[in-house]
């Protein structure tokens, strides 16, 4: 078997589709030649990486019964007026149809990681900024423990109403809030206490659905990221995971 036609056949390798003698002239190919191998490699390795990340939905019964149907009825009829496909023009068409999937897949992977890629760009941000309101003891603009001065000091500084909620009572005392930068646009930064520890809490406008709280470390902080209510949510602090959790359990109920 020719480079040519193993390279015709990776997909299907790949998907299990081929029959015993195809499958078998393929993996002796494979055996043999190191430029057709590195290309089943990537392939596989791409499917993988497909199958982590890519979002999965099946289609209803009803709808494939619909569609299965729809596809018998028309190779009914259309089966003596079509021409016959010669062996040559199927296997150009399969060639067709595997670069258009393999663009396919390339740009679904490609948004997959630049949306990894903007996370993690938005948590360093985080980081900085709490670092940056420490170093320079900006820690606060509107210095108050009382909700109603703090969420009035907003107004007209954002194109939002950021939500400020008293937390005293489960030992997280509001210090104040203050303007910020983050991901492009203006957030809120309201900050609370834990004894010693300050805690940033940014917020802005978010259209996504509602989320559960992710937790990740950086350069020595806690962070937890969620979204409630139309608003994206990150908190940051040196206190121990397990509090800054607790926050964020006192903070959404």
């Amino acid at each position: 078997m020719s480079c040519e036609e193993t390279g015709l056949l990776l997909d299907a390798a790949l998907d299990g589709e081929l029959d015993a003698r195809s499958a078998m002239g393929v993996e002796k190919h494979l055996s043999g030649c190191t430029v057709c191998r590195s290309r089943y490699e990537a392939r596989r390795n791409l499917a993988g990486t497909i199958h982590s990340y890519a979002e999965y939905f099946e289609a209803p019964q009803h709808l494939h019964a619909r569609v299965q149907g729809k596809l018998r009825k028309e190779d009914q009829s259309d089966a003596k007026e079509r021409p016959a496909i010669s062996p040559i023009a199927k296997r150009w068409i399969a060639v067709a149809a595997g670069v258009v999937l393999f663009a396919l897949v390339t740009t679904l992977v490609v948004n997959l990681l630049k949306r990894s890629s903007g996370s993690e760009l938005l948590a360093q941000e985080v980081v900085a900024g709490h670092i940056r309101s420490l170093m320079t003891d900006h820690l606060v603009d509107v210095a108050s423990s009382d909700r109603h001065t703090v969420k009035p000091w907003f107004n007209g500084k954002l194109d939002f109403a950021p939500t400020v909620r008293d937390l005293a009572l489960q030992g997280f005392p509001l210090a104040g809030g203050r303007l910020d930068y983050l991901g492009g646009r203006p957030v809120a930064a309201l900050v609370y206490r834990r004894n010693q520890h300050s805690i940033n809490l940014f917020q802005w406008p978010s259209p996504a659905q509602d989320a559960s709280a992710r937790a990740a470390s950086a350069r020595g902080y806690n962070l937890l990221q969620w979204k409630q209510g139309g608003m994206t949510y990150w908190a940051i602090s040196d206190l121990n995971a397990s509090e800054l959790a607790e926050f964020e359990r006192d903070l959404r109920n």
